[in-house]
C-alpha cells in the first residue's frame, strides 16, 4: 500500500481540489501511458530505479577517475540541464559549500574563461567532466577543446613529448553523453582517446529531468555523498515515481501540484511565483526556471530565492492590481535559527494566503543541506508536477494531448542554434 512521502510535506489554500478529483484517473493514465516508452522522453520516471543498479559501479568510476590524476576538483562543462541539474543536486545536498571541490564552465567569452582558469589556477589540478548528449553541443564544445589544448600544452612544457602529454591529458577527461558512437562525436572522441569510463546520458531523459542520470550522480560521488546516501536519495526519486501515478490525490502530491498551477491558467492568472528559502537552494532557481521556460514554456512564473528576492518582489506581491498564485518552499529549521526562521515562514504563508491562491512546501533538513530523502523526493516531485499541468490543462479544456507531450520537448531552441550553424565562429578555436 502506498503512503505518503514524509520528507516533504504539503499544505494547499485556494484550491478546490474536488472539482479535480473526478478527472485524476485521467490524468494519471494519460501520464502512465507515455511513462518509460521508448520516444515518449518520459524515461525519468523510472531512472532512479534503474540507477540503483549502478550505484557500486560509478562510486568505483569516482575512485578510479581521481587515482588516475591525483585531481581534488571535478570541473564540469556543460549547458542547461548538464549543469544545473547538478549544481541543485549539489546544493540541496550540502555538498560542495565553499565551491572548492566542484566548479563549472558553460561560457563560450574571453573573460569568463579567465576567471575560470583563475580559479583552477593549473589546468592539471583538476579533472573535467564534458557533459553534453551529443557530443557536438556548441557551448560545451568550445570550452571543451580549449581545455584539452591547454592540458597538453601544460604537459609539454613539462618535458613531454607531443604524444606522451595527449595521453596525459586524456587522464583527466571523462564524457557524459549517449552511448551510441554514431549519434555522439564526444563518444567518438571519448573511445578514440581512450578516456575513463561509460557514463550516459540515458535516451529520452531531456536535461531538465536529469537529475538522477549520470553526470548528477558522478559528480555528488565526487563531491563526497556517502553511499547509504545515495542509495537512499534514489530509493526516495523511484518512491515519488509511484505516488505521482496514484489516482489518489492524498498520495499524489505532485499531481496535486500540477492542479495548482493548471487551476491558476484556468481562472485567467497568467503569473505565478515559486520562492525557495535559504541558500541550499541558490542553484535550484536556475534549475527550476529551465523547467518552467523550456516545459511550461512560460516566461511569466517568478522563480526566486528568499529572503534575498522577498523585499523588493514584495511591493508586486502584494499589488492588489496584481493577481498571483504562489507557492514557497521551506526548509525544516531545527537549529539556532529556528525560532526567526519559523517567523518569517509565517508571515510569508499568512501574507500569501490572504493575497491568492498558494501552497507550501517543507522539505527535512540535515546538516548543510536536505535529509537525502528529502532532496530525492522533491527533486523527482518537480519533474512529475511540471508534466501533469500540461495534462491538466488540456484535460479540463477539452484539448487534445499531443502524442509526446509538449513539456518534454524544446523545438523552440533550435530557432538561435541554426543561426550558429555555418558561421563564422569555430568551437575550440584559439582566437588568435
Amino acid at each position: 500500500m502506498l503512503t505518503k512521502n514524509s520528507a516533504v510535506k504539503t499544505s494547499f489554500s485556494g484550491v478546490d481540489f474536488s472539482k479535480y478529483q473526478s478527472k485524476a484517473s485521467e490524468f494519471v493514465k494519460e501520464f502512465a501511458s507515455r511513462a518509460n516508452k521508448k520516444g515518449y522522453f518520459l524515461n525519468w520516471v523510472n531512472l532512479p530505479s534503474e540507477q540503483l543498479k549502478r550505484v557500486d559501479e560509478l562510486y568505483s568510476m569516482v575512485e578510479k577517475f581521481k587515482n588516475q590524476t591525483g585531481a581534488k576538483k571535478l570541473c564540469v562543462m556543460g549547458i542547461g540541464g548538464s549543469k544545473h541539474t547538478v549544481e541543485h543536486m549539489l546544493g540541496i545536498n550540502g555538498l560542495n559549500v565553499c565551491h572548492d571541490v566542484v566548479d563549472f564552465y558553460s561560457d563560450v567569452d574571453s573573460i569568463s574563461l579567465a576567471r575560470f582558469m583563475h580559479r583552477i589556477v593549473d589546468v592539471t589540478s583538476s579533472n573535467y567532466m564534458i557533459a553534453s548528449k551529443s557530443g557536438s553541443t556548441f557551448e560545451t564544445k568550445d570550452g571543451f577543446l580549449r581545455i584539452q589544448q591547454m592540458l597538453i600544452d601544460a604537459y609539454v612544457a613539462k618535458g613531454q613529448s607531443k604524444e606522451e602529454a595527449e595521453k596525459s591529458a586524456a587522464k583527466h577527461l571523462i564524457a557524459v553523453t549517449d552511448a551510441n558512437s554514431e549519434k555522439s562525436e564526444l563518444r567518438r572522441t571519448s573511445i578514440a582517446n581512450g578516456w575513463l569510463g561509460d557514463l550516459f546520458i540515458h535516451d529520452d531523459v531531456g536535461g531538465r529531468f536529469s537529475a538522477f542520470d549520470d553526470h548528477a550522480l558522478f559528480t555528488l560521488i565526487w563531491a563526497g555523498l556517502p553511499k547509504a546516501d545515495m542509495i537512499t536519495l534514489l530509493n526516495a526519486a523511484q518512491e515519488v515515481s509511484e505516488q505521482s501515478l496514484s489516482e489518489d490525490l492524498e498520495i499524489n502530491d505532485a499531481l496535486k501540484e500540477g492542479i495548482f498551477w493548471a487551476d491558476a491558467k484556468l481562472n485567467g492568472i497568467e503569473a505565478s511565483v515559486h520562492q525557495y528559502m535559504g541558500s541550499m537552494f541558490e542553484n535550484t532557481v536556475y534549475w527550476h526556471a529551465q523547467m518552467q521556460n523550456e516545459s511550461v514554456k512560460d516566461t511569466l512564473k517568478q522563480v526566486a530565492k528568499v529572503p534575498d528576492a522577498m523585499h523588493h518582489s514584495a511591493e508586486a506581491h502584494f499589488n492588489p492590481a496584481n493577481k498571483l498564485v504562489f507557492a514557497l518552499t521551506v526548509p525544516v529549521d531545527n537549529g539556532v535559527c529556528s525560532e526567526n526562521a519559523q517567523a518569517y515562514i509565517g508571515a510569508l504563508t499568512k501574507s500569501y494566503e490572504i493575497t491568492g491562491a498558494f501552497f507550501r512546501e517543507e522539505v527535512e533538513t540535515a546538516n548543510m543541506g536536505l535529509t537525502p530523502a528529502a532532496a530525492g523526493a522533491m527533486t523527482q516531485l518537480r519533474a512529475f508536477a511540471t508534466v501533469y499541468q500540461e495534462i491538466v490543462q488540456c484535460v479540463m479544456t477539452g484539448k487534445a494531448l499531443p502524442e509526446v507531450l509538449d513539456s518534454v520537448l524544446q523545438p523552440h531552441v533550435e530557432f538561435y542554434k541554426k543561426n550558429l550553424k555555418g558561421g563564422v565562429v569555430v568551437p575550440g578555436r584559439i582566437s588568435k
